[in-house]
This record gives C-alpha cells, structure tokens and sequence, in this order.
C-alpha cells in the first residue's frame, strides 16, 4: 500500500483498518454548522489548524479555540478528551483530531501552552511545539507539530521508533500531517528501512498525510515553501525514544559537557 493519504476539500480521515495497524487514528475536520465524535475506547487530542472552533461536550465543558488564522499563525491550541466522550465541534475553523486506544486515558483539559523547542541548526533548524508529549498526561496518544523554513531538512538525521525496546527505542506509529504556507508548494518525505524491503520518497502537498508504520523518517521542505506537520503517535509504551540511522548519525549535535 502506498504511505501517503491525498488530503481534498473535504479534509482527510484514516482510521487503523486503513492504515493497517493498530493504535493511531487521524482525521482533519471542518465542522461547519455542527460535528459530533463519540470516542468509545479511544482518547482524543483535538488541535486547532486555524480559524475558531467551539469544542462542547454535553453537560460539560465548551473550549473556544480562535487563536490563529492557519498552521503558521502562532502556537496552536487544543483540548485532550478521555475515552467515553461525546464532543460537539462548531465553528468556521478548520481542526486536526488524533486518537489512539485508551482504558481510563487521563483528565479532560484544554492544552493552551505548548511547550516551543528549537531543534537543529543552519539548514537543519525547525520549530517544534510539544502538545502533548510525555510531560502532559495520556495513556497512549503524543503529539508534536514542527514548521520547517524553506530549504530547510525536518525529522532529521532520519531516525525510527518501531522496536520495543526502552529506553533505546520505542515502537511508534506515527502520522504526518503536512501544510504548506504556499499551497502551490510542496515537501519532499522519505520514509525506509535498512533492509530496504520498505523504501518510499513522496512529493507531499498541502493537506496531504503520510504514514509512518515503521523505518527511518525524513523531511525536506523544498526552497521557498515552508512546511508544517503535525505529528501524532502511539503505541504499546508511551514514551518517545528513537534510533538514528548509523550513517548519518556524525551530524548529530554532540552531547553536552
């Protein structure tokens, strides 16, 4: 099966029978006049890609999210909802939702201040905001977004979690969502193993999504187009530890003193 889901007007939706693994969901949504998800089962991470969207669960709480106009417009803004909910989304904005199986899954809350790291240098610097990592609650599910200037490398060295193998690694599945700041744009994602059995290099455009089941991951964003992704992940440990691929592993930053 081919790793990249073509996003369209409508959004894009891939379920773990689509993806053919077990553990993360993911779907763009824009709500409009009323949307309603039932998460039996599951947890849910709901994150803003831009416009304002009301999230309201029945008798409960409502969460306004409006903070930025796209991906690119500022830190983003989100609410974790535990196994068991029934949400309500309103609004003209436009919202990501990953999900992953969860038992009791944690408390629900808005995810209003994510922590921001640089990571990289020169043509290999890239912002990423931590969502919901391992230093916010959940049972399975993380999730990071990362914008990557123009001519700049993302994900990289190439690096994998699919071995179960703390505190080396951990097997992760992961989803890439990518956004273009210039839809007329495009990034370039490879993903492989060392084996070779699994090699793909994919040209993703703006709303595309990319399935990471296992291997090596990398990301370009071609010269003057900057490139936005939205990571979700999950998996049988919820820690994020990975393995770097031996032959570019020199361009690692060296350990502090």
């Amino acid at each position: 099966m081919t790793l990249v889901v073509r996003g369209g007007p409508g959004g894009v939706r891939v379920t773990p029978e689509d993806a053919r693994w077990k553990y993360v969901g993911f779907e763009v949504v824009r709500p409009g006049t009323g949307t309603r998800r039932d998460l039996a089962g599951r947890e849910a991470c709901v994150v803003l890609l831009g416009g304002s969207v009301t999230i309201a669960v029945p008798r409960g709480p409502r969460f306004e999210l409006a903070v930025r106009p796209d991906p690119f417009g500022g830190p983003p803004r989100g609410v974790y909802l535990p196994p068991g909910t029934t949400f309500d989304l309103e609004g003209d904005g436009e919202v990501a939702i990953g999900t992953a199986p969860a038992k009791r899954g944690a408390a629900l809350r808005p995810l209003m201040e994510p922590r921001l790291e640089i990571r990289g240098s020169g043509a290999m610097e890239r912002r990423i905001h931590h969502i919901l990592m391992e230093d916010q609650e959940a049972e399975s599910l993380l999730v990071t977004e990362v914008v990557t200037p123009g001519g700049h490398w993302s994900s990289y060295p190439p690096h994998k979690h699919d071995e179960d193998d703390p505190p080396r690694e951990t097997a992760l599945e992961e989803t890439y969502y990518h956004r273009l700041r210039d839809p007329r744009g495009f990034a370039v994602q490879r993903v492989y193993t060392a084996d070779g059995l699994l090699d793909e290099t994919a040209a993703v455009r703006d709303g595309d999504l990319m399935l990471v089941p296992r291997g090596f991951h990398t990301v370009s964003a071609a010269p003057g187009y900057d490139s936005y992704y939205l990571n979700v992940m999950a998996g049988p440990v919820r820690r994020w530890c990975v393995t770097f691929d031996r032959s570019h592993a020199w361009l690692l930053p060296p350990p502090p003193p």
